[in-house]
């Protein structure tokens, strides 16, 4: 059974080698123990944290493998992106070039920089290791935060959004960014990637164009990748689509890919989840359907995919001993599920 909890200060390490695996575009996962540090040590201070309404606080779970004790994946949540360092996107749009007396009438596109999506949340930093990529995994992974943000609403903003990884080639090269570098900066996209990953932004604001970009001036090359996601990425981007995130027109200033978003209330798995009193038992079979399955704690926060079995009269969940002991509930304790597929 693999366990979903808050990451801790003796995961480094694992969090350190999920970072190498995860490649150049995984901005959230520098490869830099200075920053993996500090963010596990602002996880734990999140987790601790008695929040009353959101603010820059980032939570940080690993899963693990409870036979093996192995940590094979990591995902996490921002609850207010921007509050304490600028937090760009392009934002495409249109504007119209007309001449009624030449009879003229031109649509194009443009991309602006903007700061729209600062104070809302995200989910990010979401990798499964190779080895672990089976099963309902991945989807435990991902959509367990949607359960966790609806049981501690107070701690996140109404809007949720997820940046999806651009298209960059084997070398970690973006055909968006290689027209911005041309024109605007003297960095590759690696080196942008790390600085940015690191915390280092202000380049950004200093060399950025100010002015908002008209599409058809890019090469082909980038026009092509704006709002395209990287081949790896695409399961993440059908799962969130799945649960009603859509894109707007926000897309990364480096590589283009887009940003989804969505109301909490509105996403399915929160919009699907019970809450309900527990009771364990041995008799819950494994042909029993299977739920993503969270308790109600923070710091002691453990979710899992496990059978369950439902009594709507009674408003009672019954959940085997192992799940029970991996989500450290007993008899008359809260937990909160939700269905692993939904009927399309």
């Amino acid at each position: 059974m693999k366990i979903i909890r808050p990451i801790h200060s003796e995961d480094y390490a694992s969090l350190y080698a999920i970072a190498q695996e995860s490649g150049v575009g995984f901005t959230s996962l520098p490869v830099n123990e200075v920053l993996l540090r500090s963010k596990i040590d602002k996880s734990v201070q999140a987790f601790a944290k008695d929040v009353s309404e959101p603010s820059d606080e980032s939570y940080l779970f690993v899963m693990q493998d409870q036979e093996t004790q192995e940590v094979v994946g990591t995902s996490g949540i921002v609850a207010g992106v921007g509050l304490d360092d600028a937090f760009y996107h392009y934002h495409l749009s249109k504007v119209v070039h007309a001449s009624r007396e030449l009879k003229i009438y031109n649509n194009v596109d443009i991309l602006t920089l903007c700061n729209d999506y600062t104070g809302v949340s995200e989910i990010c930093t979401l990798f499964l290791r190779q080895n672990a990529r089976e099963g309902l995994n991945g989807r435990l992974l991902s959509k367990f935060r949607f359960l966790f943000m609806v049981e501690h609403k107070q701690r996140f903003a109404e809007i949720i959004i997820a940046e999806m990884r651009g298209i960059n080639d084997e070398n970690g090269e973006s055909p968006f960014w290689q027209w911005l570098e041309e024109h605007f900066f003297s960095m590759d996209f690696p080196t942008v990637d790390y600085l940015t990953g690191i915390g280092q932004k202000q380049f950004i604001a200093e060399l950025m164009p100010k002015y908002p970009i008209y599409v058809s001036l890019l090469s082909k090359q980038a026009q092509a990748v704006i709002g395209q996601v990287h081949e790896k990425t695409k399961p993440a981007l059908q799962l969130l689509e799945q649960e009603g995130f859509s894109c707007r027109g926000y897309v990364d200033i480096f590589d283009a890919g887009p940003t989804v978003e969505a109301n909490l209330k509105n996403i399915r798995s929160a919009q699907a989840s019970r809450k309900m009193q527990v009771k364990v038992s041995d008799d819950v079979a494994d042909n029993h359907p299977s739920f993503f399955v969270i308790n109600t704690k923070v710091q002691d926060f453990r979710g899992v995919c496990t059978s369950l079995v439902i009594n709507m009269d009674t408003e009672v969940a019954t959940i085997g001993q192992q799940a029970a002991d991996a989500l450290g509930v007993s008899d008359g304790d809260n937990i909160r599920f939700a269905p692993t597929h939904f009927r399309t």
